[in-house]
């Protein structure tokens, strides 16, 4: 039995640095600088590959997942470290690739380093189809503030009653720009902020079909339409959970699924001290924002509407019974903690305990 090399490897766009640790070696095989040209890695590997079996370790990065899918394809045991999961030294002050590709051999050879979840390529794919969604969203709220922005400068107010964004207030938004003289600068500029609004308008509505097209693909329809149970959460929502997340059930415990988004307090205790934190906001920052937004619909008292009846229909009873639930124990949560802290804290810990909600009714 051939035996066992560790890789640490630090990937950059044009160039690897590249460290080889034996299992029982204290003394590193080799360390090089290589092209990131895959056929160059691998030759460089299968020379080492005669006499040991290589297991490789990176951090997750700009590269993605393609240095982990043409290693493996060729063999090569190889996995995604989480960066902010990598064990360092408090003063541990000085970062070198070198010193990086070492350190992730050492880790690895001893176990310290914590894998991500390599979704498969369409899996992906659908994952930035979804997170394209979401950029989307944020460039037009961009536009749209640069326009009330103009607005607030020049003193503009619209009429009272006159909701943002609605039909009304577009129509409102028209009769200002009429009355701005033709060759004043501001109708240059005001023009260009509407036909930016308008565009980015166009582009997530186009991006909301695309998602709900494959929000009806087998692969994602039985936990888009799971998810659906729960209140505040549609089909847009579905597919950013159920893209993030993946197998549900690669998560053992409600709170290690919730712990995965970042939801949970921090904690600093050491013998009698027990210091308390905010939450750690690990992971990925957009989908901590999603929960956040869907836990304050439940600050509503508990109800089903026409629009929640619907995308009930058909689904498991207890998956329904697994949602109600969560509304009226939600519901008390919410207000039980705004009666002694911030709305903001309250509903946090509302989506810490929504999101276990969901893995509780995703792994049934």
């Amino acid at each position: 039995m051939a035996s066992i090399a560790h890789v640490g490897i630090d990937v950059h766009e044009g160039k690897f640095r590249v460290a080889l640790l034996p299992e029982g070696g204290t003394q590193f095989l080799d360390q090089c600088t290589l092209s990131s040209e895959p056929r160059q890695v691998l030759q460089y590997l299968g020379r080492w590959g005669r006499d040991y079996e290589m297991h490789c370790s990176y951090e997750a990065g700009a590269l993605g997942y393609a240095p982990h899918r043409w290693l493996t394809q060729a063999g090569v045991q190889c996995q995604v470290i989480a960066p902010s999961l990598t064990p360092r030294a408090p003063g541990d002050r000085v970062r070198t690739d070198a010193r990086d590709a070492r350190r992730l051999a050492l880790q690895g050879r001893a176990g310290g380093l914590v894998a991500v979840h390599v979704p498969t390529p369409e899996e992906e794919a659908v994952r930035e189809l979804v997170r394209c969604r979401l950029v989307q969203l944020r460039v037009l709220t961009a536009a749209r503030q640069r326009v009330q922005a103009w607005l607030l400068r020049h003193g503009v107010r619209a009429p009272g009653g006159c909701k943002s964004w609605t039909r009304a207030y577009w129509q409102w938004l028209q009769r200002v720009v009429h009355q701005i003289p033709a060759e004043a600068p501001e109708a240059w500029t005001m023009e260009t902020y509407l036909g930016a609004v308008r565009y980015q308008e166009q582009q997530l509505a186009a991006a909301d079909r695309e998602v709900a097209a494959w929000a009806q693909h087998p692969r994602y329809a039985p936990t888009v339409k799971k998810l659906g149970c729960f209140r505040g959460i549609d089909t847009l929502s579905g597919m950013m959970i159920s893209t993030e997340s993946g197998d549900f059930t690669r998560f053992p415990t409600a709170p290690q699924y919730a712990s995965y988004w970042g939801v949970t307090g921090a904690e600093d205790s050491t013998g009698k001290s027990r210091r308390l934190g905010g939450i750690t906001k690990c992971g990925c920052d957009h989908m901590r924002w999603l929960w956040i937004q869907i836990a304050w619909h439940y600050q509503y008292r508990p109800a089903v509407g026409i629009a929640l009846a619907k995308r009930q229909e058909g689904q498991p009873a207890e998956v329904v019974a697994h949602a109600w639930e969560a509304q009226r124990r939600l519901y008390r949560k919410f207000w039980r903690l705004k009666q002694r802290k911030s709305g903001g804290q309250a509903v946090t810990a509302v989506a810490r305990e929504l999101s276990c909600f969901v893995w509780g009714a995703m792994t049934m």
